[in-house]
């Protein structure tokens, strides 16, 4: 497994700050079920000369995850749930972005891949009433894992096959920094969302601002930076402490919404994990 791995971007607590955590899993596992079926029907077909190896080779575990809640009156969550961030041959977990390594590419591998998000919420309290909810995305596209001398590069582009129709796009570079039992991987990055999914999640349509308080909002696409530190350190034998902290600066398209109550989402998880090698 890469030794970057780990600080791979925890772009679920990103939106599952404003949805339930256990729906992540839940959408998780079936996707992991569809991507080991296509590893055992011949997904895996490495290049000439290329070995990949059949086996688990990562982190899987428990966690407790906190997630701030940008909208209004949505309450923040702490929730415990499985951990997984492991290779399996071509097949990849990281976190809450599940996907097939296809063909390689540089430092890394042309990857298929898909990410359960939670960027949908009811309108189920006084601040939302007359609002329409909104549906999770189903973000579906391709990235990479470039693993260079000078660090690692996590790149992806998704499109919305939801409700926004919409396009992500997320760009991380992450370093490793040893210091004795514990190593960190700081990381920073930016995200990209059209105008399409702005719109869908943070504006307001003129048939909403009749029959809600709030006045009719177009926004634009929004550009994010964020910044975090993912921490660990083995405990005994295989099994390791992980924990991760990361905040997002909130565009401004998506920050002066009337739906949304902050400027910035702070999101964490503390693990315990197996690690298999």
């Amino acid at each position: 497994m890469s030794p970057f791995a780990n600080p791979v971007r925890f772009v679920a607590m990103r939106h599952v700050r404003r949805g339930s955590v256990k729906s992540v899993f839940a959408v998780a596992g079936k996707l992991l079920g569809i991507l080991f079926w296509a590893q055992g029907a011949g997904a895996q077909s490495p290049s000439a000369g290329e070995e990949i190896q059949l086996k688990l080779d990562g982190d899987l575990g428990m966690a407790a995850y906190y997630a701030r809640s940008i909208v209004r009156e949505k309450t923040d969550s702490v929730t415990v749930l499985p951990y997984a961030n492991f290779d399996y041959g071509r097949v990849f977990a990281r976190i809450d972005t599940f996907g097939i390594k296809t063909a390689k590419m540089a430092h890394g591998y042309l990857e298929f891949a898909g990410r359960v998000e939670l960027d949908g919420f009811k309108a189920d309290n006084s601040r939302l009433h007359g609002l329409n909810g909104r549906a999770n995305s189903i973000p579906l596209g391709f990235g990479t894992l470039q693993e260079t001398p000078v660090g690692a590069w996590y790149v992806n582009a998704f499109h919305d096959f939801g409700k926004s129709d919409g396009n992500l796009v997320d760009i991380t570079y992450a370093v490793s920094v040893a210091t004795g039992k514990i190593t960190i991987f700081p990381q920073a990055g930016v995200e990209f969302f059209s105008k399409q999914y702005v719109r869908y999640y943070y504006g307001v349509t003129s048939q909403e601002a009749v029959a809600s308080r709030y006045g009719y909002y177009r926004p634009g696409a929004a550009i994010e930076p964020y910044a975090g530190a993912l921490v660990e350190t083995r405990i005994s034998g295989h099994w390791h402490f992980i924990f991760l902290i990361r905040h997002n600066w909130l565009a401004n398209s998506i920050a002066d919404s009337p739906l949304v109550a902050h400027k910035g989402a702070n999101n964490a998880f503390v693990s315990f994990a197996y690690r298999f090698m």
